[in-house]
């Protein structure tokens, strides 16, 4: 076993052992929903920590949501002992919302040696169960040596 592998590791204990040391995600109130291979959704309640002056979700929370949510996603793929990083990634915000929660849907859309490429979807659950695509982004990570 190499140094800060863990045998037997399922895609999620993977991710929920990262995503324990985001504190921005921890600060703002984001969850883990759902991690599966190559895929990886993340929850984001509304709250004052999250919102911009007009009191909607603010757009660097939305995309620091996005971002988690399809950099996890590529790390179901990255190999044992690695992990990885974004590069870049372009986001469009599509609607403007407030209240309810954010749900981001992070997924490989092609995988290699050293580079990721993935997308996410973020949408809007209102406080009565509606559902407003908010935002939509692409994104490309490189697979890196874990530094811890």
């Amino acid at each position: 076993m190499t140094p800060n592998t863990h045998p037997a590791e399922t895609p999620h204990q993977r991710v929920q052992r990262s995503f324990e040391r985001q504190g921005l995600m921890r600060h703002l109130g984001a969850e883990i929903l759902r991690v599966v291979p190559g895929e990886c959704v993340l929850t984001l309640p509304y709250s004052d920590k999250v919102t911009q002056q007009q009191g909607g979700f603010h757009g660097g929370a939305i995309g620091a949501l996005a971002d988690i949510a399809a950099g996890y996603a590529a790390l179901t793929q990255a190999p044992a002992g690695m992990e990885v990083v974004s590069v870049e990634y372009k986001i469009n915000f599509l609607a403007a919302c407030q209240g309810g929660e954010l749900c981001a849907t992070g997924r490989v859309v092609k995988s290699g040696k050293r580079i990721i490429v993935t997308s996410a979807e973020v949408m809007h659950v209102s406080d009565d169960g509606g559902e407003t695509p908010c935002a939509v982004l692409q994104q490309t990570v490189m697979v890196v040596p874990k530094t811890y």
